[in-house]
């Protein structure tokens, strides 16, 4: 069954008009402040990346500016898949799994890729078996996962998880346990999303989103959030309207893609 209660109410279509048009209201000024928010975005300052990182794909090793594949921008996935690993992560997958063809990005001077830490032949199989063909290549044996706190470990690089310092995680806790960063925790592998820029020969990393900042990339949400039943997670209102499906990021019933019997 999937849902338990609280389904919308049925109205006439003059009803439904009037309501559309207040949550239409709703739907414009936060297409504005989605506008200033992306205008803020473009306005942030950059970084130039000065480390020559050595990244392995499959004309073999390369380096970050080989990338962007003559374009001046990329964007990149921090795909979670460790390197002792015998599959990648999940929810990682199930943003990858949407990943379709990239020329509507490449026509806007735009490239995309994804990394991981795990050693390129476990990268190609795992690829293989899901019938992906976007561009992904291993950073395994760089420290390119740790400089862009894709991986936390305070032993290569002071942590920094969702931009929050050991100090700060102190006080609000990590996203695991609420308490604060411990060394048990090294070697944690963290899903994001970064952008660069490339002017000339030099390259800029330009921002990084963690956390609910890549949700839209995962699930079909965008898609979801249209719908009665919505997402299907315990947190939505109205509460009690879908049974729960465990399916939310890092949740109990995520599956690699190709294990949902759909």
């Amino acid at each position: 069954m999937l849902w338990t209660a609280n389904l919308p109410e049925v109205v006439s279509r003059e009803e439904w008009l009037a309501a559309r048009k207040t949550l239409l209201a709703e739907e414009k000024e936060l297409t504005r402040a989605r506008d200033q928010v992306n205008a803020n975005r473009r306005r942030l300052p950059m970084i130039r990346i000065e480390k020559s990182y050595r990244l392995e794909g499959p004309d073999g090793k390369v380096g970050l500016p080989d990338l962007f594949e003559g374009r001046p921008q990329l964007v990149m996935h921090h795909f979670m898949f460790g390197p002792d690993w015998d599959e990648a992560c999940p929810s990682c997958s199930s943003a990858a799994d949407g990943i379709g063809r990239l020329r509507q990005l490449h026509v806007r001077n735009t490239s995309l890729v994804a990394v991981s830490r795990a050693p390129y032949e476990k990268i190609v199989a795992y690829k293989k078996r899901m019938g992906w063909t976007f561009p992904w290549y291993s950073s395994y044996g760089s420290d390119f996962n740790f400089d862009f706190h894709a991986t936390l470990d305070d032993r290569v690089e002071p942590v920094l998880l969702h931009f929050r310092s050991e100090a700060d995680l102190a006080d609000s806790g990590t996203p695991w346990t609420g308490g604060p960063w411990e060394p048990s925790m090294r070697g944690e592998e963290m899903p994001g999303i970064s952008a660069f820029l490339q002017v000339g020969n030099a390259v800029f990393h330009t921002y990084s989103t963690f956390g609910r900042g890549i949700e839209e990339f995962h699930n079909g949400y965008p898609y979801l959030d249209l719908t009665a039943l919505g997402r299907q997670e315990a947190w939505e209102e109205p509460l009690g309207r879908a049974t729960p499906l465990g399916l939310q990021v890092g949740g109990p019933g995520m599956r690699a893609p190709d294990a949902y019997n759909t």
